[in-house]
């Protein structure tokens, strides 16, 4: 027996779906079937995780939607090619940009100009009218969605134990349309129900005691056996052979979407290699006085020779292009990142930081073993950073530009009074729960906290409201904007991903995450203010103003042993990443000498140091309390800067790879699975390994 669920609400169908997409996915593969689909409601954006998990778990994923529409019955869409799924993306696009942010107005005319290659099956009301009927307005809507898609229309029939599935299956039968049998699922298993109600309850502003029929009617609506769907089914078994054949012709896959960056035109007859060389040697001969050191030109002869080798060129010279408008403009910008520790950034004054200077090594961030794309993030004054934002828009056109999403995801207060409020409990409960939580625990809530706030954690009420709390932390509550993260494509970017209105005026963005683009090889460069550049260009202008004296952030002078005697002193209020308490409080410790020292500084007044018992051991070999040993010579090279003692993800990521036998793709995960244990909680999965290498 074979089936495929066509019918799948993600929790990215906000407030509505009581699974993450990876659940489902993964139940879907467990239980056999042969596909699912997800189709949230007039959204793509949980579609990339689940089409990562499916690919771990074997199963076949179809990326679709359910279209709502403002004049018409709901549609379930699925692209067959990727041609169809450019103009399914194109078509939320449309209804998107219409509208504000949350929302998405489409009508059936949309969707005519955007059907081609897309297989369609009519969601029917729940009800049926008095006379056991559907409604005239559905029936005159079905026969105009019979005239306008053909064959390609389907409908669907649901087993929902309301009571009148019979009569419903056979009113459908008579509108002689193929019946397609779905779940209408909203979570992976029947247990999540209970979430899934409190889902509505906040959606729906109400509690659990006056939801009444805005609550599903049973917990129906899971990832049943498929032995199950063919019983519910097998007077008509036709609506199984039709999800099936819906399936089969949907071949489209996310892995064939590819980002092409925007071509970079050749000017002067010089190719974007040759351009991007001639600006870096004419950088080179500007920042070093026209007496470039053999050393620096070695190196930028090597950095070009890999850019080339890569084809990133293109890369280069737009983030060129864009510090240069910053340029222009007078606004003061700084680039980090990997390869923005490269001598070319440097020459391009990207970045104003010389990274033969500072000991930065090119090859430790960008190398032919590494396939990723190069990381140059831009900080610009916080204060005309949109000037930046809006000319790359203009310069691109808003068809091949936007921000990329984040997705704003339910926390440990934020849950619990959502939760409590839906449950019924009292704003006071709410607060006296909320005042338990101190910092994350994996293993739940403290009940000895609980107790000393007065709450009884065995009291039934209480009990559901901590154990549906723990369930809903980590789901998506809505997508919000990336601080300044953008996409730039060739062609549109539509075709890759639906794009809507952010909540700033003259901004768009679209609906995957950075994670997600990254799974997907899409390019993300980031365009960020920081308020710091912001005063620093206000103190060149005084110092300009009183002294006469023209300073950048490469001509300040470097190292002075006064600036230091402060800093060791703690005298650093209003001084960019080490005024806060615990800096403060680590500087007279710590005692930084050197930039190095500084990065260190920085580093290591972090939750994961200060967790890992990193802190002490590091300050007491660094003031000669301890002797530095290193457990073994390959160790020593990659901790012989921090004493032997981890601090760094890069460090994290080399101990993986020469001490657990970690590839380098394996590593990268566990740094990202390190970064985002919160979220995911996905660490223990490379606990084998450390084991398998003790």
């Amino acid at each position: 027996m074979e089936y495929a669920e066509l019918q799948v609400t993600s929790n990215f169908s906000f407030l509505r779906g009581g699974s993450h997409p990876d659940e489902l996915v993964e139940q879907a593969a467990a239980l056999g079937y042969s596909a699912i689909a997800i189709t949230d409601r007039n959204s793509l954006a949980g579609i990339v995780r689940a089409h990562l998990v499916a690919k771990q778990a074997g199963i076949r994923f179809i990326p679709a939607c359910h279209l709502d529409l403002l004049d018409g019955p709901g549609l379930l869409a699925y692209p067959t090619d990727q041609a169809a799924y450019a103009r399914l993306s194109a078509l939320l696009t449309i209804g998107n940009l219409r509208a504000e942010k949350g929302e998405c107005h489409l009508y059936k005319a949309d969707v005519y100009g955007h059907q081609k290659g897309i297989k369609f099956i009519i969601v029917p009301p729940d009800e049926l009218n008095t006379q056991f009927d559907y409604d005239d307005d559905f029936k005159s809507a079905v026969a105009e969605y019979r005239k306008a898609f053909g064959s390609e229309l389907y409908i669907a029939a649901t087993r929902s134990y309301n009571g009148n599935d019979a009569k419903r299956l056979f009113r459908l039968g008579q509108l002689n349309i193929p019946l397609v049998a779905v779940g209408d699922v909203h979570y992976h298993e029947a247990a999540r129900r209970e979430l899934q109600d409190v889902l509505t309850c906040i959606r729906e502003k109400c509690n659990i005691y006056t939801a009444g029929f805005r609550l599903h009617a049973n917990a129906e609506r899971f990832l049943k056996p498929i032995d199950e769907i063919h019983r519910l089914f097998r007077q008509y078994p036709e609506a199984i052979g039709n999800a099936l054949e819906i399936a089969d012709a949907c071949t489209f896959s996310l892995d064939t979407l590819k980002y092409i960056e925007p071509e970079e035109a050749i000017i002067d007859g010089m190719t974007p290699p040759e351009r991007l060389r001639k600006y870096t040697w004419m950088g080179a001969h500007g920042r070093y006085k026209g007496r470039v050191p053999k050393k620096v030109r070695k190196q930028i002869k090597f950095e070009l020779a890999f850019i080339e080798r890569r084809k990133l060129a293109p890369y280069f010279l737009r983030v060129y292009k864009y510090t240069q408008k910053a340029e222009e403009l007078g606004i003061l910008h700084q680039g980090r990142g990997s390869a923005a520790n490269s001598t070319v950034c440097y020459c391009l004054s990207i970045t104003a930081v010389d990274p033969m200077k500072s000991r930065l090594l090119f090859s430790r961030f960008m190398s032919d073993a590494r396939e990723e794309w190069p990381d140059i993030d831009v900080d610009f004054e916080h204060e005309r950073r949109e000037e930046i934002i809006q000319y790359i828009y203009e310069d691109y056109g808003r068809e091949h530009a936007a921000i990329v999403a984040t997705v704003t995801q339910e926390r440990h207060k934020g849950a619990i009074r959502d939760v409590g409020k839906a449950m019924g409990l009292s704003e006071d409960t709410i607060k006296r729960i909320g005042a338990t939580i101190w910092d994350f625990r994996e293993e739940g809530f403290d009940q000895k906290r609980l107790l000393e706030q007065g709450l009884n954690p065995h009291d039934p009420l209480i009990f559901k409201v901590l154990e549906l709390t723990t369930l809903l932390m980590g789901f998506p509550r809505q997508l919000g904007q990336h601080t300044g993260g953008f996409v730039i494509t060739d062609g549109k970017l539509s075709d890759l991903c639906p794009v809507l209105n952010a909540r700033m005026e003259n901004r768009t963005q679209l609906e995957w995450n950075k994670d997600d683009l990254e799974a997907l090889g899409i390019l993300k460069v980031d365009v960020l203010g920081l308020g710091m550049l912001t005063m620093i260009r206000k103190a060149f202008d005084l110092v300009l103003q009183h002294y006469g004296k023209k300073l950048t952030l490469a001509n300040v002078p470097q190292d002075d042993p006064k600036v230091y005697e402060m800093i060791c002193h703690a005298d650093t209020i209003g001084v960019f990443q080490i005024e806060s308490r615990a800096q403060m409080s680590m500087l007279p410790r710590l005692k930084p000498t050197c930039f190095y020292d500084l990065v260190i500084e920085v580093a290591i007044v972090r939750p994961g140091p200060i967790q890992g018992d990193m802190v002490h051991p590091y300050l007491r070999r660094r003031n000669g309390e301890e002797p530095v040993i290193f457990p073994s010579k390959e160790l020593e090279n990659i901790l012989g800067r921090t004493l032997g003692v981890p601090l760094f993800q890069e460090q994290a990521m080399e101990i993986a790879i020469v001490a657990a036998g970690f590839t380098p793709a394996e590593a990268d995960q566990l740094r990202r699975s390190m970064a985002s244990f919160k979220a995911n909680g996905k660490l223990h999965l490379y606990e084998k390994n450390w084991w398998m290498a003790w």
